[in-house]
């Protein structure tokens, strides 16, 4: 009987290949698949050994290596999200340790001594990477996996060193011969001695000649200006081939940017804490901290000589080249290792785009959108680039790299869940950011045309003046127009034109950009940012060694408390100070519910006021303005119950309306973010409609009536996360949960939340709720704000008064809207009378203006002072002035309601032939009346402050022309 056969072997185009089909001889294989030289059943042979490697897809990559470390014990952890909450030094996780910064500080005890993981990490700026490199090279990325393995004071670098070379070497079968290894070869500044101990361990595996030694820059792993860091030792696969291997050695190429030889994974050995006089102090464990870059390991072990080649990319690569129509490189056959691959424009424009896809997604799915400042603008800023080379080299015109969503989430689907949760919402606010900015990218070419127009002729004037010779001004006129270093960063800053994309507009057109004026004013922007949010931390003063935090908060108001440790800060010119303490009821900033305010007493009766509480790195810090004077002495941390008290209803009406929501919109609506404080609650959700005023009312009803049925607060805490997500608890995407969760719920059947805020102990403690706007935040999302308790009393209260003055000023009319709207309709009436009579007067101040104008040297000149209302009625006779007069050069003063206005017109063959420009010709008439302006070079208006200085503008306007 013939059964399911697997055959190993090299086909007639030299790839290795398995089959395996139910049913077919081996013979019935070989014939059929035309192969070479082949093994049956387990493969054994050297050849197969050496590429058994080519077999292994990208998930069943990532797999082995998790499945590995589970073996030898370690706990896999899910990945933590890619947008940093609760540690102010990071705005992304740009390294696999990130989400366990507090447990190599000390500051949280680790739940498993040993765990592994793959991680999202967001890279885009600093001393790891650049945004502008990503896809020119074949091995930088923006969002990329780090496979980590981790112990917290367990196993250390004799266990580290062997694991890491048995799976490389043994499960993924990478040739021995081409790997390099590091190890620190010390640093005698820091005092730091050779680790001897790495070099040693490495000796049992590694041919010496492979073990290659490391200064500090390389083989010293710091996160960064301060906290953990320690020696470190890497491992780097030659992937150059044989004949090129022959004639350079490489340990030569290691840590030297070569393509080709590259670092897959780092061993990091956590010794230290850097403080900030930089000095190096001990961790109270030592700890491992590996990672291994997921795209360049899938690079080695699938025989790739470009990351962007692997599965891991070339399904979007391909998806992108078929749209396009454009062939993506040229094809190079996995053992053909003397071939090139081809690089153009295009490619580059495709590898950005599979790469920036992947940022921007994973980023948006774990709650983070486009905006125009912080983590926002740098997704924001990611988006734009894509769509720029997609635009500039691709020949897309329309919306495109949102239909890469489906495909990625697919990709990702039972790796990173939330992705393939939420594709329809982070599809649809890419499609929105992308009209937003081909919209923009038309105003953006605009203004550089402009710019360019205008430069070009400031040079006409020069050429014109230029007394030289005629091989000079050849020279001269030769020279590309150079785009003003300001324009191009206006147009960074303010249209969100990445450089590159100026730059790529200037080379198309035959102009230059002005690169150091640009990065003078990138510059000082960033000078004014610093300057804006620097903030100077010094180093924590330990006063207890056991500095675990207990939180107290969910059950009381008030504890007994000492002092763990603190530190001074320097913020905005002003001194403040950090206080943890062992024991505090002080809830912190987390979750949008903000921090706690209250008080520290202390037993000789000083009062110490907490001003805020903020949640750093497992650490819950208490900020105030000053010390006690007894840092030893036990004290009673209060928090202040009236603010708690209103913080609660808020919080837990936040609960109720976003129940309340899913039931009047539909499943769809999830959390994108909130703010709970004790004044009112902010709740931004995913919904791509305006919410009617019908719906609101639905929503606001079905709240009070939770509230008025004084719903008991049901909290369960220390619950299984799985067994809490099987009870169909909302989980808020974008948030890091551990294995235990707290579960909050008011009504089983109605909201049941994962949450770790504070909350009213029944529903009839929020009292009353009610909405007072709903608006647009983003693409795809909105934003509701509501008011509880006082507050929403309060608010009542001011409505019934404001409709009580309508009432009074419209005499206590029977019916108050039928009376506003008879007003409203009046009012429109006389707004139309008064125009018409504007109308009129302006059509017969024409004529006679046009009377008063004077011709000098070719030019119809009128300026005078005219009185009309409104600056529209200005303009509209500026326009028929035009109509009828020539070569006109109009200057037009008026006082409109106290303000000095000025308004020019110049004809366009004046514009062209005697380069007058009315926006330059503005700006100078108004400083006669202290103020500015600016517009076209055929029609622009300046505004000001000394209406006194109107007649000497006019006077000065006939500088102009004579």
């Amino acid at each position: 009987m013939l059964i399911s056969r697997s055959l190993y072997g090299i086909c007639k185009c030299n790839c290795l290949i398995q089959i395996s089909e139910f049913g077919c001889s081996i013979s019935e294989l070989k014939e059929k698949y035309e192969l070479k030289k082949s093994e049956i059943e387990i493969p054994t042979s050297e050849i197969l050994q050496n590429f058994i490697f080519a077999l292994m897809t990208a998930t069943q990559i990532r797999q082995a290596f998790l499945d590995f470390f589970a073996s030898k014990g370690h706990t896999i952890v899910p990945s933590a999200p890619i947008v940093i909450k609760n540690d102010p030094t990071l705005m992304f996780t740009n390294a696999g340790m990130n989400q366990f910064k507090s447990l190599f500080l000390g500051e949280e005890a680790p739940k498993f001594p040993r765990v592994a993981d793959t991680q999202r990490c967001l890279r885009v700026s600093g001393k790891h990477n650049d945004l502008e490199e990503v896809g020119i090279d074949t091995y930088h990325h923006t969002m990329f996996e780090m496979l980590g393995n981790w112990s917290f004071g367990d196993y250390f670098k004799r266990e580290a060193i062997a694991w890491s070379w048995e799976l490389l070497t043994d499960v993924y079968k990478i040739d021995k011969n081409r790997l390099y290894v590091t190890y620190f070869e010390g640093d005698e500044k820091e005092g730091l001695e050779k680790d001897t101990e790495t070099y040693d361990f490495w000796k049992a595996y590694v041919d010496e000649a492979n073990i290659l030694r490391g200064n500090k820059k390389d083989n010293f792993w710091e996160m960064g200006e301060t906290g953990p860091c320690g020696p470190c030792s890497e491992v780097h696969y030659d992937n150059r081939p044989d004949s090129e291997r022959a004639l350079v050695n490489g340990a030569t190429l290691v840590n030297a940017d070569h393509d080709q030889v590259i670092e897959i994974w780092n061993n990091v050995f956590m010794q230290f804490n850097r403080l900030k006089d930089g000095s190096l102090q001990p961790l109270p464990a030592k700890h491992v901290d590996t990672g291994m870059g997921f795209e360049r390991l899938v690079r080695v072990l699938q025989g790739k000589s470009s990351n962007y080649d692997t599965d891991v990319f070339q399904p979007l690569i391909q998806f992108i080249s078929q749209r396009a129509n454009i062939e993506y490189g040229k094809q190079v056959d996995f053992f053909s290792v003397d071939s090139e691959l081809v690089s153009p424009r295009t490619d580059i424009a495709m590898r950005v785009m599979a790469d920036h896809i992947r940022a921007i997604s994973f980023a948006i799915a774990d709650g983070l959108l486009p905006s125009n400042n912080k983590a926002g603008y740098v997704i924001r800023r990611i988006l734009r680039r894509a769509v720029t080379y997609s635009y500039q080299y691709l020949g897309f015109r329309e919306p495109f790299l949102y239909q890469l969503v489906p495909l990625l989430a697919e990709q990702f689907k039972g790796v990173f869940d939330n992705l393939y949760q939420q594709r329809d919402f982070v599809q649809k606010v890419v499609l929105e950011e992308e009209n937003s900015f081909l919209r923009t990218l038309g105003k953006g070419l605009l203004r550089l045309k402009n710019n360019a127009l205008q430069r070009a002729s400031e040079r006409f004037n020069v050429i014109g003046k230029i007394s030289t010779s005629e091989e000079g001004l050849e020279k001269f006129a030769s020279q590309p127009y150079l785009i003003n270093g300001d324009v191009a960063f206006e147009l960074y800053d303010t249209y969100g034109f990445p450089i590159d994309l100026t730059n790529l507009i200037a080379i198309e057109n035959g102009w230059a950009v002005d690169m150091e004026g640009f990065e003078s004013e990138l510059q000082k922007q960033k000078t004014r940012s610093r300057a804006a949010t620097a903030i100077d931390t010094g180093d924590w003063v330990i006063l207890k060694d056991d500095d675990t935090v207990e939180f107290t908060g969910y059950d009381e108001t008030e504890s007994v408390a000492h002092i763990v440790k603190y530190r001074k800060v320097k913020a905005k010119g002003a001194e403040q100070y950090q206080i943890v303490l062992d024991k505090t009821p002080f809830y912190a900033e987390s979750g949008g519910q903000v921090g706690d305010k209250g008080e520290l007493v202390f037993p000789d009766g000083e009062i110490i006021y907490v001003t805020d509480t903020k949640k750093e790195n497992g650490l819950i810090v208490h900020f105030t303005d000053k010390l006690p004077e007894d840092l030893d002495d036990a004290l009673t941390a209060i928090v202040d119950p009236a603010l708690r008290n209103r913080t609660n209803s808020n919080h837990s009406a936040t609960h109720l309306l976003h129940a309340a929501m899913k039931q009047v919109l539909g499943s769809h609506v999830n959390q994108k973010g909130s703010l709970v404080n004790p004044d009112y609650l902010r709740f931004d959700f995913s919904h791509f409609a305006k919410v009617t005023d019908e719906e609101l009312a639905q929503i606001e009803a079905i709240v009070n009536q939770k509230v008025r049925e004084n719903i008991p607060l049901k909290e369960e805490r220390s619950v299984v996360y799985a067994e809490a997500i099987s009870m169909g608890v909302t989980a808020l995407f974008g948030e890091k949960y551990g294995e235990y969760v707290r579960v909050i719920t008011f009504d089983d059947e109605f909201s049941k939340e994962l949450c770790g805020g504070t909350h009213v102990k029944a529903t009839g403690q929020i009292g009353f709720f009610k909405i007072v706007s709903e608006s647009a935040v983003a693409a795809g999302v909105r934003r509701i704000e509501a008011i509880t308790g006082i507050g929403a009393e309060n608010y009542i209260i001011e409505q019934n008064k404001l409709v009580q003055q309508l009432k009074e000023l419209l005499k206590n009319p029977k019916d108050l809207s039928k009376s506003v709207e008879s007003l409203l309709d009046e009012n429109s009436k006389l707004k139309k009378e008064i125009e018409k009579s504007v109308l009129e007067k302006s059509a017969g101040l024409k004529d006679e203006l046009a009377q008063k104008a004077e011709q000098i040297n070719g030019i119809n000149f009128i300026a005078q002072k005219v009185q009309l209302p409104n600056a529209d009625a200005i303009k509209n006779l500026a326009y028929q002035l035009k109509d009828i007069v020539s070569d006109l050069f109009l200057v037009l003063a008026a006082d409109i309601d106290g303000k000095p206005s000025l308004t020019v017109m110049i004809a366009e063959n004046l514009v062209k032939e005697k380069g007058l420009n009315a926006g330059n010709i503005v700006r100078e008439l108004a400083k006669e009346i202290k103020g500015g302006g600016g517009g076209q070079p055929f029609f622009a208006t300046a505004g000001g402050s000394d209406i006194n200085g109107l007649e000497k503008a006019l006077e000065k306007a006939k500088s102009f022309v004579a």
